[in-house]
């Protein structure tokens, strides 16, 4: 049975978490898994499962033991779009951006996350697994843009995500020509990091961030942060300077300075 948290509860280093649209769990290691939970509606977008991904991220990051995420859908969808009534309901009180509050909680958190995509990643769904710093397809995965097949204009930066994971082209056959791909063809053209066979997605997924959790986290924030501001290097000596103030900082950590300790010790002892 799902731990039910509140503010006030400390779950300590391993926990469940249940909410309407949403569950986590947190592993010993540090691996949050956050399976949207809508099945019915094969896990569509609607405004509450937004609040509560910003919620649930807020938590991980600030109060949880969370090193990295896992973003999947309970089966048999990863997330088919936006629910349009509440797409709607966005637009009709002026605040569109409402519905895309939780996948850009999830872009541009501190944290490395994985999409373990599933099944379907259609539309907006499609940008929930393109917010993740890594794609992992299964072999039945569907990426499907869609959105000019229901008539609507592409919306929450989803042509700009698509194109720095892929290719002008790839995102022009995808979205103007309707292409839909599988998980094999989602990892051939850097859609996906990799196509796994359907029953190792998540053991491959927890593998990849649990080596991630095993990082300093300090240093992978710094890091993740890092990386979130190269859309705006564009020279070699920019790239050069963009890393030199965490680095240093990085070379004060006792991490760093125990390595540092031990290989002068192995020197020492050889010499």
């Amino acid at each position: 049975m799902p731990i039910v948290l509140n503010d006030a509860f400390d779950p300590g280093p391993c926990h469940n978490r249940r909410m309407d649209f949403l569950i986590s769990e947190v592993d010993d290691n540090g691996v949050a898994t956050l399976t949207i939970n809508d099945p019915d509606k094969r896990n569509a977008i609607n405004l509450q499962m937004c609040d509560e991904i910003v919620e649930t991220m807020e938590f991980l990051e600030n109060k949880g033991e969370a090193k990295a995420v896992v973003v999947t859908g309970a089966p048999p969808a990863f997330c088919a779009g936006a629910d349009l009534g509440d797409l709607l309901a966005a637009r009709e009180r002026d605040n569109i951006h409402d519905i895309y509050r939780g996948f850009l909680r999830i872009a541009h958190s501190p944290l490395p996350t994985i999409a373990a995509v599933n099944g379907a990643a259609v539309g907006a769904g499609m940008n929930m697994a393109l917010a993740c710093d890594v794609i992992i397809a299964a072999e039945r995965a569907k990426f499907d843009s869609r959105f000019l097949q229901i008539g609507i204009h592409p919306g929450g930066g989803h042509t700009w995500r698509l194109r720095h994971k892929t290719s002008d082209q790839a995102v022009r056959a995808m979205v103007l020509f309707g292409e839909i791909l599988d998980g094999q063809r989602a990892a051939e053209i850097g859609l996906a990091w990799k196509c796994v066979p359907d029953d190792q997605l998540m053991a491959t997924c927890m593998e990849m961030a649990t080596r991630a959790a095993s990082f300093p986290a300090k240093l992978t924030r710094a890091t993740k942060a890092a990386m979130l501001e190269l859309p705006k290097i564009d020279t070699s000596p920019d790239s050069v300077e963009h890393e030199v103030v965490p680095q240093v900082q990085s070379m004060n950590s006792p991490e760093f300075q125990e390595l540092v300790t031990k290989l002068q010790g192995t020197i020492s002892s050889k010499g």
